[in-house]
């Protein structure tokens, strides 16, 4: 039988791979890692737009640098 040296055996814990060789010496397939959940998703703008009456239109101002767009979401009156 050939037996791995002390070279060969910090060369696999070097790559990952001791794990698996020790599992295929007691005859068990070694398994592929899981894979790390994804992270969440960043929310969509919404679709819609909540209107201001009295306000300047979303994005336009009346003179300097135009402003974002707006983020508030807060409900209007019910016409």
């Amino acid at each position: 039988m050939n037996a791995p040296t002390t070279e060969d055996i910090a060369a696999l814990k070097a790559d990952g791979d001791l794990r698996d060789y020790f599992l295929t010496l007691i005859g068990r397939a070694p398994t592929a890692p899981k894979a790390a959940p994804a992270a969440p998703a960043a929310p969509a703008a919404p679709s819609y737009h909540i209107a201001r009456p009295g306000a300047w239109p979303c994005g336009t101002a009346a003179t300097g640098p135009t402003p974002p767009p707006c983020t508030d979401r807060q409900e209007g009156p019910t016409p």
